[in-house]
């Protein structure tokens, strides 16, 4: 009884500090200081030759270094265990910013772009209102994976120093896992390490969110769509928030000045409004809170 508290506690309690206060900007973040460390890695590494191996020891170093200081963490001072829990959830945070999207979207066009650029790597500046919505709601999908599920996946498999790992691996896919010019050699490590990590969790994430909104024939639908995107894990999860709402996403984003013509999600187009926002929102936390209930099932059972 003593181990599964010992699992189960930390986990309630960092959920429960992330529903609360999300990522409040007062607070110091680990995932600021992971970027930093790979800003400072990219801007001395990433020229010259060999710039897929200077980045693919970058970011296996980097991975293993905070895999290595959470253990350290976690060993000597256990304590602070649902303190890391908290710090790797995101999900409040991330239902926070695209609600803020929608209000400010009600404001003005203008006022709609600049939020969404707070959590989109696309270039924001010409985007419709439609395009601001669905961007909005694309990484409401995609991050439910990032933010929450994978986190979660890698606390049950590795601890919480695996998920302090994993918050490294995807912020290295966040700011140079892309196939620009700049970054397609340094970051490709960074890119296929983060498909792997988030292979399990995005087919998950569509799972659970599929169970969660009673819609079991969207199976079908996330099978045909799921793979029509360029990543090979974030078509999931937008397949299935794609189906939920019955609306499509996907189409061309302009990333650093280059164009991409990504696949279609979905074959219904219609305007986004603020009720999809909201069911899309619900989703998410419905989803999140099955999660949970797994976590703890699973935390049970092994002990």
């Amino acid at each position: 009884m003593p181990e599964v508290l010992f699992a189960i506690l930390p986990l309630l309690g960092g959920w429960f500090l992330d529903l609360l206060l999300g990522d409040p900007t007062w607070l110091p973040h680990p995932v600021v200081w992971f970027g930093k460390m790979i800003a400072w890695c990219e801007h001395h590494l990433n020229q010259c030759s060999h710039r897929m191996l200077k980045g693919a020891l970058t970011a296996i170093t980097l991975i293993i270094f905070v895999y290595v200081i959470g253990l350290a963490i976690t060993t000597y001072l256990p304590i602070l265990n649902i303190i890391i829990i908290f710090f790797c959830l995101a999900g409040t945070t991330l239902i926070r910013e695209v609600r803020q999207v929608f209000i400010a979207l009600d404001k003005s066009l203008d006022d709609g772009r600049r939020q969404v650029a707070r959590i989109v790597g696309r270039d924001t500046s010409e985007l419709s209102a439609q395009e601001v919505r669905t961007a909005a709601l694309e990484t409401l999908a995609e991050n439910l994976s990032d933010g929450v599920i994978a986190p979660l996946l890698w606390l049950a498999v590795l601890g919480t120093p695996g998920m302090l790992a994993y918050k490294m691996v995807n912020t290295l896919d966040s700011m140079i896992g892309y196939h620009t010019e700049r970054y397609k050699e340094f970051g490709c490590w960074a890119a296929h390490i983060d498909d792997i990590a988030n292979y399990i969790p995005a087919r998950l994430s569509a799972l659970l969110m599929i169970l969660v909104s009673g819609k079991l024939r969207l199976f079908s639908f996330v099978w045909k769509y799921g793979d029509k995107h360029a990543s090979p894990n974030s078509g999931y999860p937008e397949a299935a928030l794609a189906g939920i709402l019955n609306c499509r996403f996907g189409g061309p984003h302009d990333y650093f000045g280059e164009r991409f013509d990504k696949p279609y999600i979905g074959d219904y187009e219609r305007p986004l409004h603020t009720d999809d926002m909201k069911k899309a929102t619900l989703v998410n936390r419905m989803a999140e809170i099955l999660m949970i209930c797994l976590m703890v099932l699973y935390y049970g059972i092994r002990y």
